[in-house]
């Protein structure tokens, strides 16, 4: 069976007016340029595309992988990676915040896929959902929708998803004619007919897209559609929404239609923005405890240079405030050497867990003057 192949490719921000962090918009597909162009496609494969002697970075899910995680992981994994690229002749990478902010969002993007459907139980749901009472595979019913072959937005799975919620406000009024249930889809149900349907003979040979979708915008549009007006306070989606993959969003989308008072239909590239703001707001970084970063700051020996004049390492304070992505970007700029002082004088390269790092990120923004 063919496998599901969808690509949500986002801009994602890491503003969070609760946490105040620094706004820094990724571009997942400059993410994808800077994996390839800065070789690390080499070692590292994105759901089983390109090297096998590291892990592939694409198959963790989940709204646990934050930046800060991904700093921490980068960081404590940074030695063996540069042994490896030294043995392989790879230059290292010199990575910038937005640089830093790109990757992230292209491997967020990438664990954004869906689990694995099954197009025989999507074939079963297609018929015990009555799906298959107004749409045909091949031909058109009498008095039926478009027959399935005939959807085009089956290689994309925001496009899927804007057709559903555009169809949802017929679909009602012919199940209310038929005297029809609404039929409620779980995530997975909606993978397994997403799998169907792309595994049949007329469909299975399109090709999947990968588009963007803008966050800051796409606020704007939930705003300017009226969503905000029914989505704030607690039913705010910041405190109640969450989906791990498009099907996830789309299986919600489609079952709040009929509860809608207001139903506006949205064009493609409206509900990529919308798509784009709503996954946004699933993930944004932990509020630090300085005071606990203090401790680490110590514990992990980084005041042993950084607040050593003789050391030669830059003294922290004053410099930009912190964020994860600073963290990532200094590590690849300074950390080789770094390493070699740190060897020199029988330090251990320090390893930080994620919590860590957030505590971590919290002191140094203390020091900001």
């Amino acid at each position: 069976m063919r496998p599901i192949v969808i690509a949500a490719l986002v801009s994602v921000s890491t503003l969070c007016p609760l946490f105040g962090a620094l706004p820094i918009p990724g571009d997942a597909r400059e993410g994808e340029k800077i994996f390839t162009e800065q070789r690390c496609i080499t070692c590292h494969s994105i759901s089983g595309v390109g090297g096998k002697t590291a892990p592939d970075l694409g198959k963790r899910t989940g709204r646990s992988y934050t930046p800060n995680m991904m700093a921490a992981l980068m960081w404590n994994h940074a030695p063996v990676m540069w042994s490896a690229m030294a043995k392989q002749g790879v230059d290292k990478p010199r990575l910038s915040r937005e640089n830093a902010a790109d990757l992230f969002a292209y491997f967020y993007a990438k664990r954004y896929f869906d689990h694995p459907g099954d197009a025989g139980r999507g074939k079963r749901l297609f018929q015990t959902k009555s799906c298959d009472s107004c749409h045909g595979i091949s031909e058109a019913k009498a008095g039926g929708g478009k027959p399935v072959s005939q959807w085009e937005s089956l290689g994309d799975s925001i496009e899927f998803s804007k057709a559903l919620w555009n169809h949802s406000s017929e679909m009602s009024r012919a199940a209310a004619q038929k005297n029809l249930k609404w039929p409620e889809l779980t995530s997975q149900q909606m993978t397994d007919l997403l799998v169907f349907f792309q595994n049949l003979p007329e469909t299975k040979n399109r090709q999947a897209s990968f588009f963007p979708a803008d966050a800051i915008t796409g606020q704007k549009l939930f705003e300017l559609k009226g969503c905000a007006d029914c989505h704030k306070e607690s039913n705010s989606l910041e405190n109640r929404f969450s989906f791990r993959s498009m099907q996830d969003f789309a299986a919600a989308m489609w079952n709040h239609a009929p509860l809608m008072k207001h139903h506006p239909e949205l064009n493609t590239e409206e509900m990529r923005r919308i798509v784009g703001y709503l996954w946004s707001i699933q993930f944004f970084e932990p509020k630090g405890d300085p005071r606990v970063g203090r401790r680490i700051f110590e514990n992990k020996r980084c005041a042993m240079c950084h607040e050593n004049a003789q050391s030669g390492a830059p003294r922290l304070a004053g410099q930009a405030p912190a964020t994860s992505f600073e963290i990532v970007a200094a590590l690849w700029h300074h950390g080789p050497a770094m390493l070699d002082k740190m060897s020199q004088q029988g330090v251990r390269w320090p390893r930080f867990k994620s919590n860590e790092m957030a505590n971590l990120v919290a002191y140094l923004n203390t020091l900001v003057k």
